[in-house]
């Protein structure tokens, strides 16, 4: 099976055996799912989890699949959230980012919002308080000046550039989850101007973007308010997100 799904393309071909013999419940379910693995489809939906920050969460067909790549913003997250403090995870997907922030800081009120109420669905599978809308449209007012920790892996690919996303990305993943617009920083520009309403003094934004795009972001960043800002890398050693703390004016 290793080497099929190797021949398919799959890097890591034998830990994705073994995941697809666990998931397996006999021989012709193993054989569907490795039929489907090897069209492309996304792991995760065949088996129905994944493991990010070491923690295993439900991913349903249809839902954005969380990266390892992105691992390092969520820790930096939790890091930053105070013990019984308040984060917000915009465009949450399957809940991954908030996850990790509410199992490192059980106490603190972690709210995410979704506008796939299918991935809404999930996330609130993986225990994650959802609300279903538009970035930070549907947050309750009770929020504002509050949120010690903001996150997102918000859409950020040019549109233009869509086509450069691998085969099977492009032929599974929802597109919703990647188009970031005609400059790929539609999205993330509002997100950065809209932050600012909700934050605490001294609060946190955490965004991940693309190459190339950290200037631009970073400069975003500093017009919104927001000092000590950190280019946060994965685990490759790859710029993967931005980072900043908002500065109130006395």
């Amino acid at each position: 099976m290793a080497s099929t799904l190797a021949l398919a393309g799959c890097v890591a071909a034998d830990e994705e055996a073994d995941e697809l013999i666990a998931a397996a419940t006999d021989a012709t379910s193993l054989d569907a799912m490795l039929k489907r693995r090897i069209s492309g489809e996304p792991l995760a939906w065949i088996t129905g989890t994944t493991r990010f920050c070491g923690l295993i969460l439900q991913v349903r067909s249809g839902v954005y699949v969380p990266r390892w790549q992105s691992e390092t913003l969520a820790r930096t997250a939790a890091g930053l959230l105070p013990a019984r403090g308040t984060a917000v995870d915009l465009c949450t997907g399957s809940g991954a980012i908030a996850a990790v922030m509410q199992a490192a800081r059980p106490e603190a009120r972690v709210v995410a919002t979704e506008i796939d109420p299918l991935a809404a669905g999930c996330a609130r599978a993986n225990g994650i308080e959802v609300l279903i809308g538009d970035l930070d449209d549907v947050l309750p007012t009770e929020l504002v000046g509050t949120v010690d920790v903001m996150t997102g892996v918000v859409p950020y690919v040019p549109a233009d550039a869509m086509h450069l996303l691998p085969r099977d990305v492009l032929a599974y993943e929802p597109r919703t989850a990647l188009d970031g617009g005609p400059t790929g920083l539609e999205v993330v520009t509002r997100t950065v101007d809209h932050s600012t309403k909700w934050m605490a003094p001294g609060g946190w934004l955490l965004l991940e973007v693309g190459g190339g795009q950290y200037t631009e972001v970073e400069q975003l960043f500093r017009r919104a308010g927001y000092g000590q800002i950190q280019i946060l890398e994965d685990g490759d050693g790859d710029p993967r997100a931005v980072c900043g703390r908002h500065e109130f004016a006395e």
